[in-house]
């Protein structure tokens, strides 16, 4: 008797099922709705994905690699410098989780640092860029070839966490600045190995193929420099460096109280120059060229665009040492767009603080109405938040259905008190 009450129960709450969601959702809508949960529907006829990012050729996010190479005491400048990058792209707008920092990092708390805890790269020690808000990702014997290599493909074991990881897709300009000990086609990594300029090139080419990036600017500075990127074969790459075959390349200035060279020449000049630009500077890569002097740099740098589709004239110096806030409309707002734009009762229902509410960024980017929720501008998160708010909505509608089984439920206890007794259950 019992099961079978139960079966009538819920039967009862399929049956009306239903009729509790339609008094929010069109029937004819739940299934798209389900499926965009699902993450399988499509775009309802007439809604576009249109928008920035969607298609080739457009960035939406930036992403540096920064490799100290070398270690030791009288490597000093290479630290420096790697450090002085890092301050730098962070002032042009790069959040550390978009930065991948790899330093020996075995200067700062050297017992030779008459200036312990600390890092300098000017004259006259202005600016400690050892201070607070620096982030490593690989510091002392993690920075190897190998790890290197992994970081650009995405070959990764499941156990290393995000913060250690290149997380780009094909809409993410990568910019990977390189300094350290090298020669002829190869740099040197920790005074113990060596990665080649083949290793390189065929490491961004897995990248390309596997869509990490939409277009990469390659910078080292290192003795013969140029020779790093010269087996570089992959599309939508600019590469410069801070020496030819056969020069070396010198450091800038010595710090006598420090008692070793603190920065190089062509990592001096470059900052010089970034020093000078904010985050809304409409420099190009083909002004920041232009400041090279090889009379100044005591080296000649090298520069290679042929294998861009975009030449440097045309590209921002911020487009890959500043940060970017773009905008995304992904197919998964059109849907939410749609589905807004089909029940516009939906503005004035009391739901509206779920579902609604969950569609208005998607409906204010549609008609430029404000939206009273705030616009996410992360590529990532551009469609999550109206999802989840939709999602809720959906959740609470379910609270009717719940609502509806208790009743039903009181209703059979009722009956169960009240009917005649008939016999005894066996």
């Amino acid at each position: 008797m019992l099961i079978s009450l139960r079966a009538a129960l819920l039967a009862a709450v399929a049956l009306l099922a239903p009729f509790v969601v339609a008094q929010e959702l069109p029937p004819q809508l739940t299934q798209q709705v389900v499926d965009l949960f699902a993450g399988n529907g499509s775009v309802p006829s007439g809604a576009t994905g249109a928008g920035i990012g969607a298609t080739g050729g457009r960035h939406t996010n930036n992403w540096a690699v920064l490799v100290c190479a070398s270690r030791y005491w009288f490597n000093y400048r290479h630290m420096a410098n790697t450090l002085a990058m890092y301050r730098t792209i962070k002032r042009l707008g790069i959040p550390d989780s978009n930065i991948i920092l790899m330093l020996a990092d075995d200067v700062a708390c050297n017992a030779r640092n008459a200036f312990p805890a600390t890092v300098y790269a000017n004259a006259g020690r202005q600016m400690d860029l050892y201070g607070d808000g620096i982030e490593v990702d690989y510091r002392g014997y993690e920075v190897t070839v190998e790890s290197f290599l992994r970081l650009l493909t995405g070959r990764h074991p499941d156990h290393l966490p995000p913060s250690k990881r290149l997380l780009t897709d094909a809409s993410s300009n990568v910019f990977i600045y390189m300094t350290g000990h090298g020669g002829n086609e190869f740099l040197k990594f920790q005074d113990n190995e060596e990665v080649s300029a083949f290793d390189i090139a065929d490491a961004i080419e897995q990248m390309w193929e596997k869509r990490r990036f939409n277009k990469l600017l390659y910078v080292v500075d290192t003795c013969q420099a140029n020779t790093m990127f010269s087996k570089f074969y992959s599309p939508n790459i600019i590469s410069t460096g801070s020496s030819s075959l056969g020069e070396n390349s010198y450091s800038h200035h010595h710090d006598l109280d420090i008692g070793v060279a603190v920065i190089d020449s062509f990592t001096h000049y470059i900052l010089e120059y970034l020093e000078t630009l904010g985050k809304s500077s409409k420099a190009t890569l083909q002004d920041f060229f232009n400041t090279y002097d090889p009379a100044r740099i005591q080296s000649h740098p090298g520069i290679s665009a042929e294998l861009s589709q975009t030449p440097p004239e045309e590209i921002l110096v911020t487009d890959f040492f500043g940060g970017v806030a773009s905008v995304e409309i992904t197919p998964k707002e059109a849907e939410l767009d749609m589905l807004r734009a089909e029940v516009p009762r939906w503005e004035a229902s009391p739901r509206r603080k779920t579902i609604g509410r969950g569609m208005e960024v998607a409906w204010a980017r549609s008609t430029g109405q404000r939206a009273d929720v705030p616009v996410r501008e992360t590529v990532g998160g551009a469609w999550k938040r109206p999802l989840e708010r939709t999602r809720q909505g959906v959740v609470e509608m379910g609270t009717g259905l719940k609502e509806m089984g208790v009743v039903v439920g009181l209703v059979g206890v009722v009956y169960l008190l009240l009917r005649p007794q008939t016999g005894k259950e066996t």
